[in-house]
């Protein structure tokens, strides 16, 4: 049984996993390279080396009541979309309201996590590290990696002709931190991720002019979705993911290109994927079509030559001038402390079993946390990602022998889809609630919604067809949280609460209104026959 864990980064996974060991009584160690916690959603003016770096303007994708801790929501007084400032604060009182910090060793390198020379019999590791010069070296139990994906920048000059010609200025989206840098040029954004697209539209309001260029287009979607409610709550329920994973592919993706177009029309707006068959990750952003229908943005295809002062797209043999490029063209990761023979990323991708063992150890006391991208939150997807992986390093699960492993890993990198639900086109993409609800099984927490619709009708109902809030993944099982059930039935509530700031006298509903004239007519009928 692992006893002493070493945690690599004290980001929102780190935090989470230095918890779970803490709740199963194990002495995890967390290296921390920075001098303080929070990994990508602690803003800073510059980039730091080993670091995912993010711009003054982040606001979260998912909303508060789907991206919180599982058994610590979010102040109710925050946005239900929350800025990176208020966000690294909630992991902060995440770490104080749970004591995590005395397990922090800050401004701590980690350079090499090897196995022992006995490790075949006893899983340990040696973990050296480096602080102000110091090396120092320790044995651990086992080691969970939580260093994310976003430290690499993927920046793909070959594929740009003419790039070393440019006179211009261009940079990779990571070291983008204000707009003031667009003023009256012009920009240049090439990639229509959510990186993206939100520098282009931040770049549209100070610059010049601002092209956004994509290769294989993006389905768009606001955070304000149906009714006004937040977009994951209305579309990640338990009951619209069991009817898409029921509808054939080429059903559902019709059915979803009528919802994505039912705010705008992407083909009109040079949006529309190319390929609707197989799932991309879809854009999350307010104001895109409106700064294209003001003239403020424009979309083009894949660049094809980088003149010196200009560019040319595909289909055109006319130049735009341009003065920045942007390459917001994504990131590679790698774990350059741990040798190829223990993890090795080939196609953007480790072999990992569930996304987090290597399957092919002999001892399975390494995890990987956060290493995936699910169609949810991070936060509540690596939580879930280290309860299970403490289990299995204390010993409570067990994993399957490695030549299981292997053969799973195997047929996911095949990528065969069964032709039902959504077909997930790159590597680490995963269905949130199904992969969440494997988790909790292998963990005996999944809750029977068969059996709580005879004890508890009105929960069970609300888990079903209400989102699929964190809170659900805490109301059995090892790691129960008592204030689960109560966190479930009044997400609404607490949604509403922060916009509905302005209170207005209740209008009564049209049934009201007219069981009042109902009531107007036989009284009227009632005077007339008193008085005939």
């Amino acid at each position: 049984m692992a006893k002493r864990v070493a945690v690599v980064g004290a980001g929102a996974s780190g935090l989470a996993s230095i918890k779970c060991c803490l709740d199963e009584g194990l002495e995890p160690t967390c290296f921390e390279r920075s001098d303080y916690l929070g990994g990508l959603w602690r803003f800073t003016e510059h980039v730091e080396e080993g670091r995912a770096s993010l711009y003054k303007s982040v606001v979260s994708n998912s909303c508060k009541e789907m991206s919180c801790y599982s058994d610590f929501p979010f102040p109710e007084d925050y946005p239900n979309y929350v800025p990176n400032s208020l966000l690294l604060n909630y992991l902060t009182m995440y770490a104080d309201r749970f004591n995590l910090r005395k397990c922090i060793q800050f401004k701590t390198k980690v350079c090499s996590v090897t196995k022992r020379p006995d490790f075949i019999v006893s899983g340990q590791w040696e973990v050296v590290t480096l602080c102000e010069g110091k090396q120092e070296s320790a044995i651990f139990d086992a080691v969970m990696v939580c260093t994310g994906f976003l430290t690499i920048p993927h920046l793909p000059l070959d594929f740009f002709p003419g790039i070393n010609n440019f006179k211009g200025q261009y940079f990779h989206s990571r070291e983008y931190k204000h707009p003031d840098v667009f003023k009256d040029k012009r920009v240049l954004v090439i990639g229509m991720g959510n990186s993206g697209t939100d520098i282009a539209v931040e770049a549209s309001h100070l610059a010049e002019k601002v092209i956004l260029s994509t290769t294989g287009g993006a389905w768009v979607i606001s955070r304000v979705f149906d009714s006004g409610y937040p977009w994951d709550m209305v579309f990640m329920t338990r009951f619209q993911n069991m009817l898409r994973n029921s509808l054939p592919t080429p059903i559902l993706s019709w059915l979803l290109e009528k919802k994505m177009n039912s705010w705008f029309d992407h083909e009109n707006y040079g949006l529309a994927p190319e390929d609707r068959f197989q799932l991309r990750e879809p854009v999350i952003n307010d104001e895109l079509p409106g700064r294209i229908i003001m003239g403020k943005v424009f979309i083009k295809p894949k660049v094809k030559e980088v003149k010196e002062n200009s560019v040319i797209f595909n289909n055109t043999s006319k130049e735009e001038p341009i003065d920045i490029i942007v390459f917001a063209t994504g990131y590679t990761f790698a774990f350059p402390f741990l040798d190829e023979s223990v993890l090795k990323v080939e196609d953007g991708q480790a072999s990992l079993y569930k996304y987090i063992f290597p399957a092919h150890l002999p001892k399975s006391t390494l995890a990987v946390i956060g290493l995936i991208k699910p169609l949810g939150s991070m936060i509540p997807t690596g939580e879930m990602q280290a309860r299970w992986a403490v289990r299995v390093l204390k010993g409570v699960n067990t994993l399957p022998p490695p030549s299981v492993m292997i053969k799973e890993v195997n047929e996911r990198k095949e990528n065969k889809h069964s032709g039902f639900g959504f077909c997930y086109c790159k590597a680490l993409q995963s269905d949130y609630i199904s992969y969440m609800d494997e988790l909790l099984t292998y963990m005996n927490a999944k809750p029977n919604l068969f059996s709580m619709l005879l004890t508890d009708p009105r929960l069970a109902l609300t888990i079903f067809f209400g989102p699929c809030s964190p809170y659900q993944f805490r109301l059995t099982g090892p790691g129960k949280w008592e204030g689960a059930r109560n966190a479930i039935l009044l997400q609404w509530d607490r949604t509403v609460k922060v916009t509905k700031t302005r209170i207005l006298q209740e209008s009564p509903s049209a049934f009201a209104k007219l069981l009042k004239l109902f009531s107007f007519l036989v009284l009227l009928i009632a005077v007339f026959l008193i008085f005939l």
